[in-house]
């Protein structure tokens, strides 16, 4: 039996269960919605556009802030990799601050850029930025010595030998920061637009919960699982066994 029909059976398994539980009357609506009215909701919520609307808010959110805290991390990554100070002192900070909750950031955020669109994506920027830095420097750090003395030794020197030996040397590190980045991303954006003023999917997640709108709640959050899981497997983890493959990092 293959992976993809024992999760076929998996997950049909458990929406049978759920809806058995809920038309046997084990638990309310207002608790736990059955999965005819969730697929009723989240059919009216694509079919009037509401969460298509959300859906490429989100994204464009997710985009402009995930892509600068790419560019942002991999500078630091480098940074660190390549000075002993920085890495003292900058290090260890990307290290406390690794470790904080994004959400944690949003009050600081809304002080700062008021409750908009900039809040939101700084969250999301600094949810990506801490783990890819340090994945870069590790990934840096990492590089045999001897490649580094071999390519010096053919005379590349400074760009060259970054362009040539180190940033090739480190793409598994890039590859799986940037996988870890996304995750970190999507659960900051999430997590900032539960108190944004929409559209988005958390703003539409927060607005169902207030109206006691359960169906659309359980929507919502299959819909972030759905995306979550596609990206992460079909996208990233394809990527990253491609990398290891052709590094020759199988064991």
């Amino acid at each position: 039996m293959n992976t993809a029909l024992k999760r076929i059976i998996f997950f049909a398994l458990i929406i049978g269960l759920w809806e058995s539980g809920s038309r046997l009357g084990f638990w309310t609506e207002i608790i736990l919605p059955s999965p005819t009215s969730v697929f009723h909701a989240l059919y009216t919520g694509i079919a009037d556009q509401t969460l298509i609307i959300d859906l490429i808010a989100s994204f464009k959110r997710l985009f402009i802030g995930l892509g600068i805290s790419l560019i942002i991390g991999t500078s630091i990554g480098v940074l660190l990799a390549k000075s002993k100070t920085a890495d003292d002192t900058l290090g260890s900070l990307l290290l406390a601050f690794q470790s904080v909750p994004s959400i944690v950031w949003l009050p600081l955020a809304i002080m700062w850029f008021g409750l908009n669109e900039k809040a939101v994506i700084f969250v999301v920027i600094l949810g990506g930025t801490f783990v890819m830095a340090l994945n870069i420097r590790m990934g840096i750090k990492n590089i045999s010595p001897l490649f580094l003395k071999a390519a010096q030794t053919m005379g590349s020197r400074g760009l060259d030998l970054f362009i040539r030996v180190i940033f090739p040397a480190s793409i598994p590190y890039v590859v799986t920061g940037s996988r870890l980045a996304w995750a970190f991303a999507w659960r900051a954006l999430m997590a900032g637009e539960l108190l944004s003023t929409g559209p988005g999917l958390g703003y539409t997640l927060r607005y169902a919960s207030d109206f006691g709108d359960m169906s659309l709640v359980i929507a919502v959050m299959i819909i972030i699982g759905v995306i979550g899981a596609i990206v992460d497997q079909l996208l990233f983890q394809r990527i990253e066994k491609s990398v290891i493959k052709r590094w020759g990092l199988e064991s």
